[in-house]
Formats: C-alpha cells, structure tokens, sequence
C-alpha cells in the first residue's frame, strides 16, 4: 500500500501546479503580513473598560430590539456581552500590540484556500486517470480496485494535512519575523453556553486549525466521490469548489427559517460552535453533528468504492 501511495505522491509532486499551489498559500501570507505590518496597528488603551462598559449598554439595547427575530445576531451580541463584562472583572484589557498570535487568528481563513487546493486535487485523482487513459494501465497491474482507490483517497488526505501544516508553520515564521511574540501571550477568551473561560492562545489555534479542516476534509472526499462515480474533473471541482464558498452561507440563511436544515452536511461541518459559541439550530449537539458527518462521510467512500470496482472501466 506505501508504495501506490508513494506513486501518487509523486504524481502530484511532478505536476507544475501543485508548486504553484504551495507558492501562492505562501505568498498569500507573506502579502498579507506586509500589509498588517504596513497597517497601524490599535495600542493599549488606558481607557478600555469604559469603552467596554459603553459597548456593553448598547448591545444590551440593540439586544431588547432584536428579540427572537434574529437568533444568530442574538447570540453574537450576547456572545460579545459576555466577553466583555469578564474582561472587565478579571482586568483582561483587548488585545492592543500585534503578535504573532494575531496573526496566526487572522490568518485562519486560509483554509479555505488549502480546502481550494485540496479539491482541485481530489478532483482529478481518479477524473483524470480515465482522460488520459492511463487507467488501463493501473487495472492490468496485479493490484484489487479497491486497495488502488483506497490508495489515492489517503493520498488526498494526507495532501490535504501537509497542507494544513505547511499554512501553520509558514503563517507562524512570517508572524514571528514581522511581529514577534509581544511578550507574555494574553489567553483566548472561549464563550460556550453562557459562560467565559480562558484558554491557552497556542492550543486554542491548533485546535480551530483542525475543527477548521472538517469542512475541507468532507469537500475533498465529496470531490474525490463525484471523481470516481461520474470522472469528470470539472464537475467535482465545480461542484465542490461552488459548496466551498457558498455552502456555509446558504445554510445558515436556511436555518433562520427551517428546522430541518440542522441535517445538511454544512449545518455540522463546523464543530467550533460546540466549543466556543452558540449551535446554529437549538438543538444541535455535538453528539448529532459528529453523527451526521458520519453518515455523510460513509455515503460519500460507499458510492465511491462501489461505483469504481464495479463499473466496467472501458465504459
């Protein structure tokens, strides 16, 4: 099995674009560190828990008007209340120096550029194999379907965890060059059924950077489905690349309104709103989106296997 995976990570490596991939994730984050750098950044402020006390007043105000009309902005204000008034309590000041724990916060939505890069590689895993006809070539080999398929699916997860690594460890040099530690870190402030606790800042990241490839890894593996059943690249990648950018937003409009939105694949993609937030449908547990992403991950590999050992490849 190492050694099929070995190939298929060889494949990618020799292809042009996958240095072109890696080149603009770092690129990206160099951009955007010289232009925080360039940017004046906010300093203490002596004054900061009055301005806390004054925000606090008018989100409590915003808060009567909004009522239940608005259970999302209902809880985001709540959320930042809560924050607030801790700060207030425990002499917590906001974050005025920016550090390389910044950074790495700010940086966070860059994910999804690896999620991009992820499907545009699961996408054409098996797709483009059947296009250029080399295909025939790996069937012939003494070798079952299913263990050559199994083979590229972890090769596509483990692209997808490089990639992730590559993103934290290029975002943390460029952070600790452009703007260093600051000191002593402050704690991560984490909000969760009504109540504040302080968490490490280092343990924190790490653990949103993987709740946060939940998401990338069930796109990939949709990808990586629609690649083997239909073996079109272009419809995989569109598909997911459309879901990538559009899927979460789509969903929480639809939970605004509908109950039954809670059992869409992106209602429970993101587990950080079990650990520090609010569930975006009341009811929703940890528990029942760990349940759902189970169901969708096992229809996903099902329809993938199934379809690739049994079709006749010469079809």
């Amino acid at each position: 099995m190492h050694k099929l995976i070995l190939n298929e990570w060889i494949k990618i490596i020799k292809r042009p674009g996958t240095i072109v991939m890696a080149g603009l994730l770092l690129v990206s984050v160099i951009a955007f560190g010289i232009m925080n750098r360039t940017t004046d950044q906010a300093e203490s402020n002596p004054n900061w828990k009055q301005q806390l006390t004054e925000q606090n007043k008018e989100m409590n105000t915003a808060l009567k008007e909004v009522g239940d009309s608005n259970s999302l902005l209902k809880q985001n204000y709540q959320k930042t209340i809560a924050i607030n008034e801790y700060r207030i309590e425990n002499n917590l000041p906001p974050e005025g120096e920016y550090t390389v724990w910044s950074f790495l916060t700010d940086t966070m939505g860059f994910t999804t550029l690896v999620g991009l890069f992820t499907i545009i590689i699961a996408s054409g895993m098996v797709a483009n194999e059947f296009s250029w006809g080399t295909i025939k070539l790996l069937i012939i080999r003494p070798i079952g379907r299913f263990k050559l398929l199994l083979s590229k699916y972890i090769t596509v997860l483990t692209f997808a965890v490089a990639m992730l690594a590559f993103l934290f460890i290029s975002t943390a040099i460029v952070g600790l060059i452009f703007f260093g530690t600051g000191g002593e870190s402050a704690p991560y402030l984490a909000y969760h059924d009504g109540s504040v606790q302080e968490k490490s800042m280092l343990l924190h990241l790490i653990t949103n950077y993987c709740l946060h490839s939940i998401d990338l890894f069930m796109l990939s593996t949709m990808a990586f489905m629609i690649s083997s059943v239909f073996r079109n690249n272009s419809l995989a990648s569109g598909i997911s690349i459309f879901l990538l950018v559009l899927g979460g937003t789509v969903t929480g409009l639809l939970a605004m309104r509908f109950d039954w939105a809670k059992y869409s694949l992106f209602a429970n993609t993101d587990l950080t709103q079990y650990f520090d937030g609010t569930p975006l449908i009341e009811g929703m547990t940890l528990g029942f989106s760990i349940i759902m992403l189970i169901i969708y991950f096992i229809i996903f590999i099902v329809l993938a296997f199934t379809v690739f050992t049994k079709r006749d490849v010469a079809a």
